[in-house]
């Protein structure tokens, strides 16, 4: 059963660029963690550079951003690197924190139906409980509507 609005979303800790991520060391703080498929593929690049590029409003706003995807940490390093991203990707490879959020779906992909991460993000209020979450994202004005609700939260 995955995490539910206005409820406390149960702390976890996963692999990630720099060290471990641990939820419940983020209390304190709004936290933006936005779910994508796969790092170096065009829809996930020009997120993570929105992410990038709007991050100091985050950050004024009293929010930290997080990604998280299936890919490995290494991968996640250079992807970082690559892009500048200024903040912690995470690596799902046991999809145990995709599970909690309920973002593995069934999905077409060249006509074939593949299993893998529904693009979507959520917001974490400073008390650890969900606040927004926007599922089957579109890249485009994304950004923009999560930065409006971290600054109502």
């Amino acid at each position: 059963m995955p995490v539910a609005l206005d409820q406390a979303v149960p702390d976890f800790t996963a692999a990630a660029t720099g060290s471990p991520f641990t939820l419940s060391a983020q209390r304190g703080k709004k936290l933006v963690l936005y779910f994508y498929p796969k790092d170096n593929t065009p829809g996930c690049t020009t997120e993570g550079m929105n992410f990038r590029d709007m991050y100091p409003q985050f950050e004024a706003a009293g929010a930290d951003i997080v990604g998280i995807s299936r890919d490995s940490v290494k991968s996640h390093e250079n992807f970082k690197s690559k892009l500048e991203l200024p903040f912690t990707l995470i690596s799902d490879g046991d999809e145990a924190v995709c599970a909690l959020f309920g973002v593995i779906k069934m999905k077409k992909m060249y006509g074939k139906e593949v299993r893998g991460i529904e693009r979507s993000t959520f917001l974490i209020d400073g008390d650890g409980v969900l606040r927004r979450e926007w599922r089957g994202v579109k890249v485009a004005g994304h950004i923009d509507d999560v930065l409006a609700n971290v600054k109502s939260v």
